[in-house]
């Protein structure tokens, strides 16, 4: 089970540009940082045959135009203290529906809480969190989401195994 230590879930404005193309270099070049994006522009360069000045402005270029938004750390949680993983689903009442910028940016602030997703649906957001026990799930759901006036429920759901795919360029 691994941890993505990951904040900033909100889309900015670069998301709504079209997806730039991507050739078969930049592709490769995607493919070597997913499996290890600490490797060096030199071995980079090697290993997809380029020079590494072609490498280094392929990887820029990638930044510039939101291909590669951030680089990221994975946590084991249990290297932390916390053995056990859930995901909340969580409804907003009618009535509240102009705090939901808000709720999300209140959760972004929760040691608990690895990463979110603001969805369509019957449910409002989705809250993958991670913590020692369930009874500290407990308190996470009664102090960060049932205590708050604007969630009309809550529906817990226990991760037996946690498996991350890769997106292929």
């Amino acid at each position: 089970m691994m941890e993505h230590v990951t904040r900033d879930t909100r889309r900015s404005p670069q998301d709504l540009r079209p997806a730039p193309e991507l050739d078969e270099l930049d592709r490769r070049l995607l493919a070597l940082l997913r499996e290890n994006a600490r490797m060096t522009n030199q071995a980079l360069s090697e290993a997809l045959g380029v020079a590494p000045s072609t490498c280094l402005a392929r990887m820029k270029n990638l930044q510039r135009t939101g291909v590669i938004r951030r680089f990221t750390v994975e946590v084991e949680p249990r290297a932390i203290g916390r053995s056990i993983e859930a995901l909340i689903s969580v409804r907003l009442r009618p009535g509240a529906r102009h705090l939901m910028s808000a709720f999300g940016e209140g959760l972004k602030s929760v040691p608990e809480v690895s990463q979110f997703f603001f969805l369509a649906g019957t449910d409002d957001f989705l809250i993958h969190v991670t913590a020692r026990d369930t009874d500290h799930i407990r308190q996470f759901v009664l102090e960060h989401l049932s205590s708050n006036q604007a969630v009309a429920a809550t529906q817990t759901s226990l991760v037996f195994e946690h498996v991350q795919g890769s997106v292929e360029p």
